[in-house]
């Protein structure tokens, strides 16, 4: 018999009963779709990881303040100061810029409106380190830092919780805690960092910061920006010795201070959300599995509904190798259309998903691909054992089954 022939009988027996056709690759249908919505909304995720990392700068270093600890009790933070932002800026061999930071949620005022944002004291070279592009006016100098000058950048949004645009606030004066700042320029949009969104963040000098707004001079962190990439072991070097000799740590005893690197701490992120999507893909193949074994059930039905046809047909000079294409066929036609349905019904899943909830999400071209050959794939594996039931039947046993 010729293979056009037989694939012409094997897709006219899935006409034929188009209800448990669909019924039977329903299975594959739900598969497919959640294998791509989970690695949709999984890839979404590493690449808004990816983002935050490109976004945040190269070779940045955080330094933090550790916990005192006395009798085993923690009581807080050790302080911290612009003198040890001071201390790492001297005389620095891996180290590039250097800001320290502090940051409060603040009543915000203009005109009739009123937000609670967040307000961020630092010097201006966390712009440069930190990679904001300044989308209009200028950004504040050192004079006026060390001038105490009530100046403000904005984030891109900022403007969006005083209802009015952000541009129109450049020139104007806001009030923070009912003290006026002059707006003197507007960072462009950069896009929400997990912990933080620096687009709704109000940035104005650290010692105004300090000594208008939030009556404290410890600061809550520093960054640090190393010369290059392969210094920042050196720059972690640097800066242990810098702040133990500032804080006149003995040699042997535990520094009062932490130092992290954000690229690390987004890498781990990045690994996790990886081993994350992989589960979840996982799960969902599960599913995909439990189609494929629905398949082969009915596949076999079909053989000993089909019994006497398969006798007929070996009689008239069919060989095994007919019989085993036709349903082998039939189950591929099933798997490969349940794929496709699928793959739409994901696509769409994960669409709607990004609309409603506002997540991210990626529908990868290799992940589409990977989800229709391995919906064939099933389809071959699961058929195999029907359609080598059915080409094995005697025909004469077969001619005389009801």
């Amino acid at each position: 018999m010729l293979i056009g022939e037989t694939i012409g009988v094997a897709l006219s027996a899935i006409r034929a009963n188009k209800m448990r056709s669909f019924l039977t690759m329903l299975g594959v249908i739900i598969g497919i779709a959640a294998v791509i919505t989970m690695v949709a909304l999984g890839e979404g995720a590493q690449r808004q990881v990816e983002g935050q990392l490109a976004s945040l700068g190269a070779n940045v270093l955080t330094v933090r303040p550790g916990q005192q600890m006395f009798g085993g009790i923690d009581r807080g933070e050790n302080r911290m100061t612009q003198d040890d932002a001071t201390a790492l800026i001297t005389e620095p061999r891996s180290i590039r810029a250097v800001s320290p930071e502090m940051q409060r949620r603040q009543q915000v005022a203009f005109e009739g409106a009123n937000a609670n944002n967040s307000v961020l004291g630092v010097w201006p070279a966390y712009f440069e380190i930190q990679n904001h592009a300044l989308a209009r006016g200028r950004l504040f100098s050192v004079g006026e830092e060390r001038g105490r000058r009530r100046v403000a950048v904005l984030g891109a949004r900022v403007g969006e919780r005083l209802n009015v645009p952000t541009e129109a606030l450049l020139g104007r004066t806001i009030r923070i805690r009912g003290i006026p700042f002059e707006v003197i320029g507007i960072l462009a949009e950069k896009g929400e960092q997990g912990w933080m969104n620096p687009d709704e963040t109000i940035y104005v000098p650290l010692s105004t910061a300090q000594f208008r707004l939030f009556g404290d001079e410890r600061v809550s962190s520093i960054l640090v920006q190393a010369t290059s990439e392969d210094a920042m072991d050196a720059a972690v070097a640097e800066i242990d010795a810098k702040l133990r000799r500032a804080h006149r740590i003995q040699p042997g005893e535990p520094s009062d201070f932490t130092v992290r690197n954000q690229t690390t701490l987004l890498s781990t992120l990045s690994e996790a959300t990886k081993t994350f999507t992989m589960l979840l893909a996982g799960i969902a193949a599960i599913s995909l599995l439990v189609g494929g074994i629905g398949i082969m059930n009915i596949m076999l039905v079909s053989v000993t509904e089909r019994t006497r046809e398969i006798g007929v047909r070996k009689a008239l000079g069919a060989r095994r190798r007919d019989i085993m294409l036709q349903f082998l066929v039939e189950a591929l036609v099933l798997c490969l259309a349940g794929g496709a349905l699928g793959i739409a019904l994901g696509v769409g899943a994960a669409r709607m998903t990004e609309r409603m909830l506002s997540w991210s999400v990626a529908v990868a071209p290799a992940a589409v691909f990977l989800a229709f050959g391995f919906a064939g794939a099933v389809g071959v594996f699961f058929g195999i054992w029907p359609a080598r039931r059915a080409a094995r039947l005697d025909p004469i046993i077969a001619l005389r089954y009801e």
